[in-house]
């Protein structure tokens, strides 16, 4: 392929013309630089070139004449971008009824200005992060009104996103939660943020939904898992989850068919709750005996092993496993590549991380709505990476087709 000639619409002696006595960056960039003038002069005259086209006649044009319409004077604007502020005059019309393209009833800034605090946003940037770096980088000042007016624009997408239709099947489904502290009748409390992600028929990640609610329970995980299936979700083959009670019973309530497999992630960090530091790692070695095990019959085995071992300094670690038991064995009847896709969760947890790492300057979020919105915004840049399938999803796809034969698409 050949690459195009790149035209410029402006020749060298213009250029020269324009930078004329531009000696210092403050020449270029400053408040009466060059680049200033040039944004100011440009929109103007766009806006008067679009008023005589609304018009039908140019200035001065008898054809104007008693047309009904005429140029009725301007009014001023400040108009903010990538180049600071810039006063313009915008034109009227007598009837009131122009409506400019260009820069907009209303508008007070370039698209490329919102999309640059949309940015700053995203990367858990507080409200007085983004107005220093705006006046340190552009020399613009913003209000926390502007910033949040900005912001709330990308809620009407939210709302599409989150009833947007799906697939109807998925061969895993990580239902997981993340707690974050918003404020509420004037205390600060903790919220459970719900986060429903997949891995779909071509192998790659796909957050399917984000739900908030003041604590974590099996009954609120019911009404998701029902919302998801209103969406038309028909199946799921495997359930990843965290060790919160009612959950396998919420999930076969409303697929009854779906395997519910434990995350393996979740429990050993919960067992290692309970243990001293200096014993953490021999007790976590003792414990990837149990899970990292070729066959149940043998992790059951280990799992015995680990009790005498530990039950006389950490009684309430084996308890555990043993009362999960069912829920932490259906990998066994995996194939190894395929159990690392199902019991580590890493695809979950890659996104937690990278959500954590957005939220952890925020000490509370003033509403629901600025919490979603955040979370939303760094799921839509983590998603940018969510381009490859999971390593060996064919082979991996080729098992659970023949394990759950008949319930994936042909």
């Amino acid at each position: 392929m050949t690459k195009e000639k790149e035209v410029s619409i402006f020749d060298d002696e213009m250029l020269d013309e324009v930078l004329k006595g531009c000696k210092t960056e403050k020449d270029l960039f400053g408040e009466k630089g060059v680049v200033k003038q040039f944004v100011k002069r440009l929109s103007e005259r766009a806006l008067k070139g679009e008023l005589t086209h609304h018009l039908g006649y140019e200035k001065h044009d008898p054809v104007g004449y008693n047309s009904g319409d005429s140029r009725n004077g301007s009014s001023k604007k400040t108009i903010k971008g990538e180049f600071g502020e810039a006063e313009i005059e915008v034109p009227r019309d007598r009837n009131g009824d122009f409506e400019p393209r260009f820069i907009s009833k209303g508008q007070t800034r370039f698209t490329g200005f919102d999309a640059k605090i949309m940015a700053m946003y995203a990367r858990g940037l507080s409200t007085r992060d983004i107005q220093n770096q705006l006046q340190e980088i552009y020399g613009v000042e913003v209000s926390p009104g502007l910033i949040s007016a900005v912001t709330d624009e990308v809620l009407e997408d939210i709302k599409a996103w989150q009833n947007r239709p799906l697939d109807s099947v998925y061969p895993i489904v990580y239902l997981d939660c993340l707690v974050v502290k918003i404020k509420q009748n004037n205390q600060v409390i903790n919220k459970a943020i719900y986060l429903a992600l997949a891995i779909n028929l071509e192998g790659q990640k796909e957050l399917l939904g984000m739900w908030i609610s003041q604590n974590e329970g099996a009954k609120f995980w019911l009404g998701v898992l029902t919302e998801l299936k209103n969406r038309g979700v028909k199946d799921i083959l495997i359930a990843c989850v965290d060790g919160l009670t009612g959950f396998p019973e919420a999930i076969e309530h409303v697929y009854p068919k779906t395997q519910t497999q434990l995350c393996i992630v979740h429990m050993i960090r919960n067992s290692l709750k309970y243990v001293s530091y200096k014993e953490r790692k021999e007790l976590a070695q003792d414990l990837k005996a149990i899970y990292s095990a070729a066959t149940a019959d043998e992790a059951k085995d280990n799992l015995e092993a680990f009790g005498k071992k530990w039950d006389h300094r950490y009684p309430t670690v084996s308890r555990s496993w043993h009362n999960h038991w069912e829920n932490i064995i259906p990998f066994f009847a995996f194939p190894k590549d395929l159990r690392r896709v199902i019991y580590t969760t890493n695809a979950i947890e890659s996104l937690n991380m990278t959500l954590r790492k957005v939220i952890k300057n925020k000490r509370s979020f003033p509403d629901d709505d600025s919490a979603i919105k955040l979370l939303y915004l760094a799921v839509n840049n983590a998603a940018k990476k969510w381009t490859m399938p999971v390593r060996d999803w064919g082979a991996a796809l080729g098992v659970l087709a023949i394990m759950f034969e008949g319930r994936l698409p042909v």
